[in-house]
């Protein structure tokens, strides 16, 4: 398997990605937002995603997103082709577009909206904490991209106080939430440079 930032070679496997985000929603009645071809094309031809492929065939996705001019970055879309899982692709890609998060804004706040108990886990190891959506950007058009979501009525009827995704935010040691310096806890894959990882 090899996970790459994403290029302008990787937009053959747009219309599959964008599919396969689509399906696992509807089967999990839960939301992943649906994002539109020519969005996902964008992601990817601007080297703002993550995509992992193994001889020829897609494994698996993964792009940010940043709001409030640069103050918070979304690693968003996560979504392994169901060939491909039950063997760590996603924690994989987690770990590499976080990196990317990382390495291209390094004093934003890097955040998620999950219902996964997977993705979770991924984020808590990655120094991520559980926090109010109070924290999160308050971007309007970050809570515009849930309105395709099957829960964006309850999002609203709870006046964008909480959903049921749980919303959880890494914030940088240089950073400060709520005048509070932020101790996080040490990434095992803040050293990794690499622009492709082999497995």
């Amino acid at each position: 398997m090899e996970i790459q930032v994403s290029s302008c070679e990787h937009l053959m496997y747009v219309s599959e990605i964008q599919q396969e985000m689509y399906d696992s929603a509807q089967r999990r009645g839960t939301g992943i937002a649906k994002r539109s071809v020519e969005y996902l094309s964008r992601k990817i031809s601007e080297g703002n995603a993550v995509v992992a492929t193994e001889n020829g065939e897609w494994v698996g996705f993964c792009y940010i997103e940043t709001w409030s001019h640069g103050q918070f970055v979304a690693n968003s879309g996560l979504i392994v082709s169901p060939k491909f899982r039950e063997r760590g692709a996603a924690t994989l890609i987690k770990n590499k577009v976080f990196q990317l998060s990382r390495n291209k804004y390094p004093t934003a706040k890097v955040f998620g909206l999950t219902t996964g108990l997977a993705v979770m886990k991924i984020n808590s190891d990655l120094g991520y904490k559980p926090v109010i959506y109070s924290e999160l950007t308050q971007d309007e058009e970050f809570w515009n991209g849930c309105r395709n979501c099957v829960n964006y009525e309850i999002l609203m009827k709870k006046e964008r106080k909480n959903c049921l995704c749980t919303a959880m935010l890494f914030v940088p040691d240089n950073n400060k939430v709520n005048g509070v310096v932020s101790i996080q806890p040490e990434n095992q894959y803040q050293n990794e440079q690499e622009s492709n990882l082999s497995i």
